[in-house]
């Protein structure tokens, strides 16, 4: 008698071919990513290295018992050392703001394999330069300055790119719960990157640098040997388009323009067997302008500018104000600063968990928006008052803090980038994408440099701008938000009437 099959093999063999191409594409866009963040995340560590507090350890033979800059690294060693560590955030941030309105337009017209996977390596390249620094003995401002600018024009091929490609595998599938999950590689990749970084930030900062160069070099190998764009490139079943009733379609104002063209079709009166069908056209990239005309972009674009400031400038200055008002030494103080991360991916699967249930996206992320604003007073005023304080609050900041960002990013930005009028041309998501994610990137370069400026007047001046970012960040969602209300309570009122009938009719 032959031995049945086994359970595994069998639950294998249930999954179809095309769920486990789409499944690889998940996890592989999941790595790319978090490789990028992973790469960006150790300039926030070492910034308690590169300026120390030396009077606590003992002077070298060679050194003055007056002098209490020893040990830093210069030209870090000075009272503007916070200035001088905050235009480094300012010239990768800069960069990787304006570089991003130009990287969707890049990524349409290069293969996408070559475009990610090119990047990674060359990110990979610049990030090594930056710890080879340490080796090199280098203490000239400009040289960290100038790959930092690098570094960040090339991080803008992640983003659009690994959209774009769940886009070519999913269509206007996934969102909210899932996108959740899946953008977790953001707060994943600062985790990674913290503790790797944090590994070799006391005894040679270079590595922290170095290692995550590595890292995201040999996974742009990866991409470039086992990406797929395209599910028709490997004889899977492209995702299907929606269907969107074409009476929609009139309230989207479009132009004239054939640049602006959204998608077209054309007709053939029969084929060969005499039935006559409908040959619908690839649908064409959306233009900037015409992205902008969706109904949601501004707002959404102009609310994440302000809550990733928020968010960037906990991730490039937290570990420095724990190390400074904790007085944790820099390895603590980046891992401590992970539990922020760590409440990020939760805040991230809630944020989208609500917004599947209630269908209400603006209100999601304005009631956790108002939220944010007291905690992050309280966690000023009593955050540093015991470890467990600390664990708690930084873990209830991350949820709050990156729960709306990561639900605009995510299944927001797939929502507009696939509205009736594209036709889930996953083009005009890049283009959705790249505007909404780089509006963001121009909060999230303002957000360090400010603290950067600020931080040295005191770090409660850096929490009233958060707070005040915060505050901005919510009222740019009041109109979508009381739109969401009155269809709330147009829905109410319909179900309430419905009722009512019923009940008339029993009577």
């Amino acid at each position: 008698m032959r031995s049945s099959l086994a359970p595994a093999i069998r639950l294998m063999q249930s999954v179809s071919r095309d769920s486990w191409y789409r499944g690889f594409i998940v996890v592989m866009t999941f790595l790319f990513y978090t490789c990028y963040h992973l790469s960006r995340k150790p300039i926030s560590i070492i910034k308690g290295q590169l300026h120390r507090n030396c009077s606590a350890l003992p002077n070298p033979p060679n050194i003055s018992e007056n002098d209490t800059t020893w040990c830093s690294w210069a030209p870090f060693e000075n009272s503007d050392y916070k200035e001088l560590l905050g235009s480094l955030d300012t010239a990768f941030l800069v960069s990787y703001a304006i570089g991003m309105f130009f990287s969707g337009i890049f990524g349409e017209r290069l293969p996408l394999r070559y475009y990610l996977s090119g990047g990674m390596i060359i990110c990979g390249l610049f990030t090594c330069f930056m710890g080879l620094g340490y080796y090199w003995n280098i203490h000239a401002l400009w040289y960290y300055i100038l790959f930092q600018i690098l570094n960040g024009l090339v991080q803008t091929t992640g983003w659009p790119s690994v959209v774009t490609c769940m886009g070519n595998w999913f269509g206007k599938g996934k969102r909210g719960f899932i996108m959740g999950i899946w953008n977790s590689h953001t707060a994943v990749g600062n985790i990674l990157g913290s503790l790797i970084a944090g590994a070799f930030v006391s005894t040679a900062w270079g590595l922290s640098f170095i290692v995550p160069g590595i890292i995201i070099a040999v996974f742009g190998i990866f991409c470039f040997f086992f990406l797929v764009e395209y599910p028709e490139d490997v004889g899977c079943t492209p995702p299907q388009q929606p269907e969107e009733a074409k009476d929609d379609l009139e309230n989207i104002p479009v132009s004239n323009n054939s640049t602006d063209t959204i998608f077209k079709s054309t007709e053939s009166n029969a084929d060969d067997s005499g039935n006559s069908h409908v040959e619908v056209e690839h649908p064409e990239a959306i233009s900037f302008f015409g992205a902008l005309r969706i109904p949601g972009v501004v707002e959404f674009s102009l609310c994440l500018l302000f809550a990733k400031l928020v968010s960037y400038t906990f991730l490039y200055w937290l570990p420095l104000y724990i190390a400074n008002d904790a007085h944790f030494d820099a390895k603590a103080a980046g891992d401590l600063s992970t539990l922020f991360d760590v409440g990020g991916i939760i805040g991230g699967i809630l944020a989208g968990a609500i917004s599947d249930y209630t269908g209400k996206s603006a209100i999601t992320c304005t009631i956790m928006l108002i939220l944010t604003a007291p905690m992050l007073f309280i966690y000023y005023h009593f955050g540093q008052a015991g470890v467990s304080t600390t664990i708690a609050m930084l873990i209830v900041c991350g949820i709050l803090v990156n729960g709306p960002y990561s639900l605009i990013t995510t299944a927001v930005s797939a929502d507009l980038g696939t509205h009736e009028s594209l036709q889930g041309n996953a083009k005009a998501l890049s283009t959705v994408t790249a505007i909404i994610d780089g509006s963001g990137s121009i909060g999230a370069a303002l957000g360090p440099s400010l603290a950067g400026v600020l931080s040295s007047r005191g770090w409660d001046y850096v929490f009233y701008m958060l707070i005040a970012a915060d505050i901005c960040a919510c009222l740019l969602l009041a109109r979508l938000v009381y739109k969401e209300i009155k269809t709330l309570c147009g829905g109410v009122r319909k179900s309430n009437s419905l009722t009512l009938t019923q009940s008339n009719s029993r009577e």
